[in-house]
């Protein structure tokens, strides 16, 4: 049996990127290629040597989702100041969200934004229904902030709204980056398809759930948050003509990863558009992806656990150790590790 505390390790707050680098693809990139359950070969290189790392035959996959400007402040009837983190848009008009305040509002209640008011039509939990007669997207361009991750402690700044968002971002409704993403810059992308790689891509509208912690020590017990996604028939046909030419199909990271596993849970993959609550643990077996490109996670999280089932428990552990002696940097703004192989214990 898994537990939550199998996957704590203490980080120097030191290392935890607060601001990204200059260059996307300066980024340090940790080499970890998998060699049994508990030996890994590890290698200290730059996500600019990506392409050197790939093979012609490969498939890249990347998540093109696009981060909405989902963080947004207002103040209750009472005056009290309140601060709103969108979870999901349901429709043009509602939305699920977290709401921080001195007093949780109340169904009925309204939240005033600038000009606009939203009415608190329920709750589930920790989730809020909100209503707002303004449609959302007017509304997030025209009051919301980048909802960067809360470990940066920070506001966001106007910088973020273009480097915490992917050079490939297209469909809107993330309200988190899939970071591994954030490492591309359009010179490295021609320099990968130079190499001859294919490129394939898939939407995962990354949820606020994803910053949520385990609450349970048995992972069996927890019960992971739902996020949207699509798989067409290009991606399906991209991957098979990458099993037969017998390339490799390389996740550009844990939100790509969880869409082509999602869409392959009948069995082997087919297109697919829904939600998924895919909690991958040590144990799983992989159907899709072969290599996986990845920044590093917080402790205990449920990225952390997914990739400790990619690449093997202790030989996460490993790199991670690796990383923290060698000084990377680490969450979204941070370094990347790739894994080009997998191990399925």
């Amino acid at each position: 049996m898994w537990r939550k505390s199998d996957f704590m390790y203490e980080l120097p707050d030191e290392l935890i990127a607060r601001f990204p680098l200059a260059e996307r693809s300066a980024a340090r990139l940790l080499l970890a290629r998998a060699v049994s359950v508990d030996e890994v070969a590890l290698a200290d290189r730059m996500v600019r040597d990506l392409p050197d790392l790939l093979e012609p035959d490969d498939l890249l996959v990347f998540n093109n989702t696009r981060v909405l400007p989902a963080r947004l402040f207002g103040q209750k009837e009472s005056g009290g100041r309140v601060e709103i983190l969108l979870e999901r848009l349901k429709s043009a008009h509602e939305a699920n969200a977290y709401v921080r305040a001195s007093k949780s509002p109340k169904v009925g209640g309204v939240i005033r934004i600038g000009s606009a008011e939203l009415r608190v039509t329920g709750r589930h939990e920790a989730l809020f229904a909100l209503y707002s007669e303004t449609p959302w997207a007017e509304l997030l361009a025209a009051q919301g902030e980048m909802p960067i991750p809360p470990y940066l402690e920070r506001a966001a700044l106007e910088s973020d709204k273009q480097r915490y968002q992917t050079v490939f971002a297209k469909h809107s409704g993330a309200v988190a980056a899939p970071t591994a993403g954030l490492h591309f810059d359009e010179a490295l992308l021609a320099a990968i398809r130079l190499r001859g790689v294919k490129m394939a891509e898939v939407t995962l509208h990354v949820g606020a759930g994803t910053f949520q912690p385990v609450r349970h020590e048995n992972l069996a017990e927890h019960i992971m948050h739902e996020e949207w996604l699509q798989v067409g028939q290009d991606v399906v046909d991209a991957v098979a003509a990458c099993r037969a030419r017998g390339g490799r199909v390389v996740a550009i990271g844990t939100t790509s990863l969880r869409a082509l596993e999602s869409a392959a849970e009948g069995g082997e993959l087919a297109p697919f558009s829904g939600d998924t609550n895919l909690f991958i643990t040590p144990g799983y077996r992989f159907r899709v992806v072969d290599a996986l490109l990845t920044n590093f996670h917080l402790p205990e999280s449920t990225l952390l656990m997914l990739v400790s089932a990619f690449a093997g428990y202790a030989n996460i552990r490993a790199a991670y150790q690796h990383a923290i002696a060698a000084r990377y940097r680490f969450f979204s703004y941070g370094d990347a590790m790739f894994l080009p192989t997998r191990l399925d214990v």
